[in-house]
């Protein structure tokens, strides 16, 4: 990470502090608020084959009145499609649905290593890549020992990984695995999904000290680790308080406060890569 408002991955492709989510966002209502996320100032916008948006997603990119090249969209492979060939044919039918000749990111949305696809899976994303119809590809959800076997059978390494990532499950040793191996971690569930998080009084005490609500210091947190968060939000308030960031910072003993409530359980769904399996 540059300073506080752009990432450089491995690759030269620059990304915003913060990007947008999108899970959840279908329809035409969905295309709305992914189109009015952009109008407020988000540029990075992260999407998922198996979210079923993708087409939300490119009609709010194509109406929005932004460059398509002012933009960096984001789409996952899901488990199911992790052989080669579908794998390929999955990219080409992703970028069908969104109307898009190409997207900024593709990643592989999980392991699996039960399927044990995920090598191939990767050698196809190699390959989309060569072909031109993704500008950089990386990963989500990936165990050290998962980017170590990436690495060593192809010789290339992600330019991101995107995990769950929050005060509650801070990641410590993942994350400074992906920082020795130049990759970029990104924070899916940066707000634990609303939970109790939003009233720790750890980081409420924080929050009040700075004149910030608890969203934007969680997100700050993110921003000063060095990860990208990217937080959903519906309403115009929001979607602007979440990009607020860069106008105050935090101590290194609030970041240790907050750290601190980091726990072994943390996970919101119980979702450990090494033994859960997405389809």
């Amino acid at each position: 990470m540059e300073n506080d408002f752009t990432f450089t991955l491995n690759d030269g492709l620059v990304l915003p502090a913060v990007g947008f989510g999108t899970y959840g966002l279908n329809g035409r209502n969905g295309a709305e608020v992914i189109k009015k996320a952009v109008h407020n100032g988000y540029r990075l916008l992260d999407s998922a084959f198996n979210y079923e948006n993708e087409g939300a997603l490119g009609a709010a990119v194509r109406d929005c009145g932004i460059p398509r090249a002012d933009l960096l969209v984001t789409s996952k492979l899901p488990g199911r499609h992790q052989a080669y060939k579908e794998a390929l044919y999955t990219v080409e039918e992703s970028l069908f649905r969104a109307g898009l000749d190409y997207y900024d990111l593709y990643l592989i949305h999980w392991p699996n290593p039960r399927e044990d696809l995920y090598v191939e899976a990767w050698q196809a994303l190699i390959e989309a890549k060569k072909r031109g119809m993704v500008r950089s590809i990386g990963v989500c959800n990936f165990l050290p020992e998962h980017l170590d076997r990436l690495m060593k059978e192809t010789g290339t390494a992600p330019v991101i990984n995107q995990v769950e990532l929050h005060p509650y499950f801070n990641q410590e040793t993942q994350h400074a695995f992906d920082k020795e191996h130049h990759i970029a971690t990104e924070a899916w569930s940066p707000l634990g999904r609303a939970s109790q998080m939003m009233n720790d009084p750890v980081i409420t005490e924080i929050a009040e000290a700075h004149g910030k609500t608890v969203t934007q210091t969680i997100l700050r947190w993110h921003v000063q680790l060095g990860v990208l968060p990217i937080p959903k939000a519906a309403s115009d308030e929001h979607q602007k308080e979440n990009l607020d960031l860069f106008n105050f910072a935090l101590s290194e003993e609030e970041m240790k406060k907050i750290n601190s409530l980091t726990r072994e359980d943390g996970r919101t769904f119980n979702q450990d890569p090494a033994v859960y399996e997405e389809f």
